[in-house]
């Protein structure tokens, strides 16, 4: 299935990220101290610039800290793979730095009297979690979910972009990138929805509906 980061970007960022990882982890420095280091980047850009309506600083600390996904999974693969607890970790945190962007912008919105952007806002987060979710529950029960237009971090960036515009002036790009992300969030719900579906009607014993 066809997602927002092709493969060949994918590609091109490990090679950026990829030396970057190596020289961390001849420092000392472990996949999920950058994991919880790229929490709190991601807090305080939410946090300390976003909901305060400093918004192009906060969309740029949260892009940047966002990316830490790639660094820390490429570290976790470089040094033998990723632990059970990592994984744990990884995804915990994941939801943590997503409630904080997702409410820091719902928060400077309603300051802003904006409703619309408010429920958009709200919109994301509640599918955001939703998509999440269906992965690890499908995985829980041994089958796999890897599909779907917007993974998390091309969730981020899209806000991260209309936060960007937003901040520099084009007043109306932060609602509409919220109600674009909330389109692809619900359409990705339901992509890993069937796509489980088919697992699971061929893994299910003939005679049972």
């Amino acid at each position: 299935m066809a997602k927002i980061f092709q493969v060949s970007a994918r590609a091109g960022m490990t090679r950026v990220v990829e030396p970057i990882a190596r020289a961390l982890l001849r420092a000392g420095v472990t996949p999920n101290a950058v994991t919880v280091a790229g929490t709190v980047g991601v807090l305080v850009g939410a946090l300390g610039f976003g909901a305060r309506g400093h918004l192009l600083a906060g969309a740029l600390i949260v892009t940047v800290f966002a990316l830490t996904d790639l660094l820390d999974g490429t570290m976790a693969r470089m040094s033998g793979g990723s632990t059970r607890f990592g994984a744990f970790l990884d995804s915990s945190m994941d939801r943590v730095a997503d409630s904080a962007v997702f409410g820091a912008v719902a928060y400077w919105l309603a300051t802003e009297g904006d409703h619309s952007g408010v429920a958009a806002a709200l919109v994301c987060l509640a599918a955001g979690s939703l998509v999440s979710y269906v992965k690890a529950r499908a995985e829980g029960l041994g089958m796999t979910c890897n599909v779907g237009i917007a993974e998390r971090t091309e969730r981020l960036l899209i806000v991260g972009v209309g936060g960007i515009l937003t901040g520099v002036g084009v007043k109306p790009a932060l609602e509409i990138a919220l109600w674009l992300l909330a389109a692809v969030s619900i359409f990705t719900v339901g992509q890993r929805m069937a796509h489980v579906y088919r697992q699971a009607q061929q893994l299910q014993p003939d005679g049972q509906a």
